[in-house]
């Protein structure tokens, strides 16, 4: 299995969906997909701050 297949196969804890039904995406797989979309995620693992339009060290 290439790492495309690993990234687009979502286990159970991925995941989780709000109370709005919104797919939120946990920090275990946005450090499986390896890198920052820069869109400020919730649980965004990389420290990018949306409001700032740049990543803050965390």
């Amino acid at each position: 299995m290439d790492d495309f297949s690993k990234i687009n196969k979502l286990e159970d804890d991925d995941f989780y969906f709000s109370e709005e039904g919104y797919k939120v995406f946990t920090e275990k797989y946005l450090l499986k997909r390896g890198y920052c979309c820069e869109n400020g995620c919730k649980h965004c693992p990389y420290g990018f701050d949306k409001s700032k339009g740049r990543r803050i060290k965390k």
